[in-house]
């Protein structure tokens, strides 16, 4: 674990590869550049741009693709992203760093009826459980990220000791050719990712290991930098409200297909697949319990070390 906190603030003060490509820009509350990654946690935002939300409210939002999750507090550092969503762990290992950050609204959700998203094991590895793990390469798309932690909480809860895992970093497009070439045993992956690797035999599904985790807890929160929200309060007010429509919006059955286009549209998804993938729940406001779910369990995977104050780390 001190490896990933040392690689937070190295990542912070350096960036990594994927953020020195992003152009910095001068503060301009009604210029804000996001950060996602390609899952669809982040529909409530796709929508918003999607639906005017945001020029109603005279923010000019550009959604900027980042590769690696856990690059995203260092892009947020380096002034290259105003927001961004990294996983709630992500962030609060940033905070726990030394990064000043604060989350302004929420991405998507869990819930028990999602199976959008599991471990994925090699064509012919013969892993089946989580005690099959043991010894294995694993690649996840971030070394302390959401899908990283929630399998490790796993295979904890399935009498594994996670730290008999080897774990590799390996963003989601690179998993298929990763499970090919036999680099990887297992990745825990995402849809659309996931369908597309058991579609080509490359893999098959081991375990809906996210079926074990409790409701309504983020998946993505959208933070930004404490002075950047200090010097734009409104901005960061109204891009919260702006989120806040795109989840009601979400919410409406008969604009499913509207919403699927928007997810689409970010994530490159083929209509195929589109129709077929299943949507987080939206959450667009963040609550001190929720953060808490995740001190409490970064704290039992030695993640965090230092006393963090929830109540400082959420935007009014």
């Amino acid at each position: 674990m001190k490896s990933i906190q040392r690689r937070t603030l190295l990542t912070a003060m350096g960036a990594a590869a994927a953020v020195h490509a992003l152009p910095v820009r001068a503060q301009d509350s009604s210029k804000i550049v996001f950060g996602y990654t390609a899952v669809t946690d982040f529909a409530s935002v796709f929508v918003a741009a999607e639906e005017g939300y945001f020029k109603k409210r005279n923010l000019d939002v550009e959604c900027k693709f980042i590769p690696l999750n856990s690059t995203i507090p260092a892009a947020l550092q380096s002034d290259s992203l105003q927001i961004g969503g990294p996983t709630p762990s992500v962030f609060l290992q940033a905070v726990d760093g030394g990064l000043d950050l604060q989350a302004v609204a929420g991405g998507g959700l869990t819930s028990k009826t999602i199976t959008g998203f599991g471990l994925v094991a090699r064509a012919g590895s013969n892993i089946k459980s989580a005690q099959d793990c043991v010894g294995k390469k694993i690649g996840v798309p971030g070394l302390g990220a959401f899908l990283h932690v929630t399998f490790r909480a796993w295979l904890k809860d399935s009498g594994v000791d996670w730290r008999k895992v080897n774990f590799i970093e390996a963003a989601f497009p690179q998993h298929a050719d990763l499970l090919r070439g036999g680099s990887v045993d297992a990745v825990v992956s995402a849809d659309p990712f996931m369908s597309r690797i058991t579609d080509s035999g490359a893999g098959y599904v081991a375990s809906y290991y996210s079926t074990f985790l409790p409701e309504n807890k983020h998946t993505i929160v959208h933070v930004a930098k404490r002075e950047w929200v200090q010097k734009n309060p409104a901005a960061a007010k109204s891009f919260r409200e702006a989120v806040q429509e795109g989840a009601a919006f979400m919410q409406q059955p008969k604009n499913d297909a509207k919403v699927r286009a928007s997810i689409g549209k970010y994530i490159k998804l083929p209509a195929d697949v589109l129709a077929k993938v299943q949507i987080s729940p939206p959450g667009p406001t963040v609550s001190e319990q929720q953060l808490a779910y995740w001190v409490g369990l970064m704290k039992e995977q030695d993640m965090l070390k230092t006393s963090l104050d929830i109540s400082r780390l959420i935007v009014k």
